[in-house]
C-alpha cells in the first residue's frame, strides 16, 4: 500500500505543533530518513483565541481552518489531522467544506481509551475552558460509555491561566509552577473518581506528563500522532 502524506493544520499554538510532529518522528519505524513519512504543515498562529470565539466573544475560527485545509491538500496531503482540542469545536462544519479525510481527535482519543483500557469508565478531563464549556469531548467519550468530570470552576481558572503561561514565551512563572498546578487540578479530578486523565488540550503535555499521575494519562497528541501514522501506511512503534 503506498505511503499517505500527513497534513498538519497547526500553529494553534506553535509549540503544540512542534510536538505532534516531533511525536510522529519518535513514533516512526525508521532507521534512515527515507523511512520517514511526507508530513505537511500549516502553522498558522493568527488564528482568533479558541476559548473566546467557542464563548460567543470572539471571532469565528471556521474560515481561516477551511483555508489551511484547502492549502494542505493543493500542496499533497492525503488527510488533514488538527494538534488543536478547542478548534475542533469547529469540526463537523470543516468537514461539510472540505474533500479531505480530517481525523478527528476526539475519536482518537474515545477509541482508544475504549479499546486499551476498557476497565476505564471515568475519566478526568483537562482542557480550555472553550473545550470544557462546549461538550463535545464529554459528549464524544459518552458515545463510548466514558463518563467525564471536569474541573470546578475555581480549578479550571487555573488550569487555564497555566494554557496560557504554556503558550506564552515570556511567562513570568517556570514550567515546574505550571506544573505543579495541572497536578493539582488533576488531583482533584481523581479525588472525585476519575480513574484516567485525559489531557484535553495540546499545551497540557508540554507541561505534565505520565510521571505526575497516580493513574493512566492520556496524551492526546501522542495518541493523533500514532493515528495519523496508521493512517499513513505505518504500524508505530511499541510505546516505551
Amino acid at each position: 500500500m503506498a505511503e499517505k502524506i500527513i497534513g498538519i493544520l497547526g500553529g494553534m499554538g506553535p509549540e503544540a505543533t512542534l510536538d505532534c510532529f516531533e511525536k510522529i518522528i519518535r513514533n516512526t519505524p525508521a532507521v534512515k530518513d527515507q523511512d520517514h513519512l511526507r508530513v505537511i504543515i500549516d502553522s498558522n498562529s493568527k488564528a482568533p483565541d479558541r476559548t473566546e470565539a467557542i464563548l460567543g466573544k470572539g471571532a469565528s475560527l471556521l474560515p481561516l481552518l477551511v483555508q489551511g485545509c484547502r492549502t494542505l491538500q493543493q500542496a499533497g496531503a492525503d488527510f488533514i489531522i488538527m494538534p488543536c482540542v478547542s478548534a475542533h469545536f469547529y469540526q463537523e462544519e470543516m468537514r461539510q467544506q472540505i474533500t479531505l479525510p480530517f481525523v478527528s481527535i476526539f475519536d482518537v482519543v474515545a477509541g482508544t481509551i475504549s479499546h486499551d483500557h476498557p476497565e476505564i469508565k471515568v475519566v478526568g478531563l483537562l482542557g480550555t475552558t472553550g473545550t470544557v464549556r462546549s461538550g463535545l469531548f464529554q459528549k464524544r467519550l459518552g458515545e463510548d460509555g466514558i463518563e467525564t468530570i471536569v474541573c470546578e470552576d475555581k480549578i479550571q481558572e487555573r488550569v487555564m491561566a497555566a494554557i496560557y503561561d504554556v503558550k506564552s514565551s515570556q511567562s513570568d512563572r517556570p514550567r515546574k509552577a505550571i506544573t505543579d498546578d495541572l497536578v493539582a487540578a488533576a488531583q482533584s479530578l481523581i479525588f472525585r473518581g476519575a480513574l484516567g486523565i485525559v489531557a484535553g488540550c495540546t499545551e497540557i503535555p508540554l507541561a505534565l506528563s505520565q510521571r505526575d499521575l497516580s493513574v493512566p494519562y492520556f496524551d492526546v497528541l501522542l495518541l493523533l500522532a500514532r493515528a495519523a501514522i496508521r493512517l499513513a501506511g505505518k504500524e508505530p512503534l511499541s510505546l516505551r
